[in-house]
């Protein structure tokens, strides 16, 4: 709920294993509340025909789905910029925390792990610096690399090119596309239509916390469909299999 007004309504969505969706639309229309619904950090209201099933279950201990799934959202960056370390912080993926707390004994093998998942996105040599003195860029892909620390079965992204440069965003793309070769499942929650990744070919438009269209990429992402998602004037160009608006 937003004040007196429900974030999404009358949502009926289903994901498959291993599937690559983005899920589409302006800011305020209930993209993050639907990755929030999915983590566990809001429950939808009981009402009759209402029901969410994640990975088969209604049912979940949080920490155990959130083992499931490998998470980068702008609110878990947040909280994991702290001294903490690009270490420290990967390794809190194996505990659903933001970082490494005394309570926490972590084995070698899941050092190793963590120095793994650091050396594949390409910034072993942050293991030691505190996220908090990092670039935008290289505090993102360290949270990618937490994210998949853990071996999640799916990822998803909440809004991954905010405050990034160009330079960034660019290497995110790339970093995506190369995730999902890989054959991991990618959920892309986005307002940027060029984010969309050409692996990704399936679209879920969202407006004013409701669904107004599910399908093909190819299908969809037009200027006339993309101009009422937006409520303006769009025009769109494709390039190497990406889409832009201008």
């Amino acid at each position: 709920m937003r004040g007196d007004c429900a974030a999404l309504r009358d949502v009926n969505l289903e994901i498959a294993a291993g599937e690559h969706v983005c899920i589409l639309g302006p800011n305020g229309c209930g993209k993050s509340t639907l990755i929030k619904t999915i983590t566990r950090e809001c429950y939808p209201l009981a009402a009759d025909r209402c029901s969410i099933s994640i990975l088969g279950r209604e049912r979940w201990n949080i920490f155990e789905l959130r083992s499931l799934l490998g998470i980068v959202s702008p609110d878990l960056l947040a909280s994991c910029t702290t001294e903490a370390t690009g270490r420290d912080v990967v390794l809190s993926g194996f505990f659903s925390s933001t970082r490494i707390f005394p309570h926490h004994h972590p084995e070698p093998e899941l050092l190793a792990r963590a120095e793994a998942a650091l050396e594949r996105l390409g910034i072993a040599h942050l293991v030691n610096r505190p996220v908090a003195h990092m670039s935008s860029g290289e505090a993102k892909r360290t949270l990618i690399a937490r994210a998949l620390v853990h071996g999640p079965k799916t990822l998803l992204f909440d809004e991954p090119s905010n405050a990034l440069d160009i330079a960034a965003q660019l290497q995110l793309r790339e970093t995506l596309r190369e995730l999902a070769q890989s054959g991991l499942g990618i959920l892309l929650v986005t307002h940027h239509v060029s984010e969309i990744i050409p692996e990704i070919e399936r679209v879920v438009l969202l407006r004013e916390g409701r669904i107004l269209a599910d399908g093909p990429k190819a299908t969809f992402l037009t200027e006339e469909t993309l101009s009422n998602l937006f409520q303006a004037k769009v025009r769109l160009g494709q390039h190497d299999g990406y889409f832009h608006l201008y």
